[in-house]
């Protein structure tokens, strides 16, 4: 693969996305591509520190705009030291978490706007957007219940309250219909293996056509 591949998993706390992403992962090696993984926030030395400041607990007085500067922060320096190069290299890279995040979690759930995030993240971001997105759709409650039987000790945004939870959920589904070529919905209520074939089908979708 001469460009490679960028693909991002979206969705609430407990939507399964790392599930998802290891099994991306292991077929996209299969299939003999080089393949990256990440998390937002973090994937880098200085994001994997504003990352503990975002979700430590003992932050809940965090102000909205200086969470999505944070974010932001994070995002740029993974784009530039990992995301970009790798891309460069012809790899596939996977990321639990992008910008659509922050338009969700601060956009919508914060109540911050999708407007002031894009302006903030278009720099972060440097003109670097997915080719695929997977939005693993399931409804705010049942995302959390998952979570919680997981056990596990919450972290600052897990432990938000639930109405906050179902503005993200909101906000992620008018994503999905503002950006229908890129944002795939994924329903998660079905077994893993169920879930990961329609997401196969797809990414082999875009590879084939990216052969053209």
């Amino acid at each position: 693969m001469d460009k490679g591949i960028f693909i991002t998993f979206e969705g609430n706390d407990g939507s399964g996305k790392t599930t998802q992403i290891m099994l991306l992962a292991d077929y996209l090696k299969k299939k003999g591509l080089e393949v990256v993984t990440l998390r937002e926030p973090g994937g880098t030395a200085i994001g994997e520190k504003i990352r503990d400041i975002l979700l430590d607990k003992g932050n809940r007085d965090m102000c909205p705009v200086t969470e999505m500067l944070l974010y932001a922060a994070s995002r740029a320096q993974l784009v530039s030291s990992v995301i970009k190069p790798e891309l460069e290299r012809g790899r596939a890279v996977i990321c639990d978490r992008f910008v659509d995040s922050s338009l969700a979690y601060q956009g919508f759930g914060r109540g911050l706007g999708t407007g002031n995030v894009w302006t903030v993240n278009r720099l972060a971001v440097d003109g670097c957007l997915p080719d695929m997105t997977f939005f693993m759709d399931i409804d705010a409650d049942a995302a959390m219940a998952r979570r919680c039987a997981k056990g596990g000790e919450a972290d600052r945004i897990e432990s938000e309250e639930m109405n906050f939870h179902r503005r993200v959920y909101a906000g992620y589904r008018e994503l999905a219909r503002q950006y229908p070529g890129r944002i795939r919905c994924i329903d998660v209520s079905r077994s893993p293996g169920e879930v990961f074939e329609e997401i196969r089908k797809y990414v082999d979708e875009f590879l084939e056509k990216s052969k053209r």
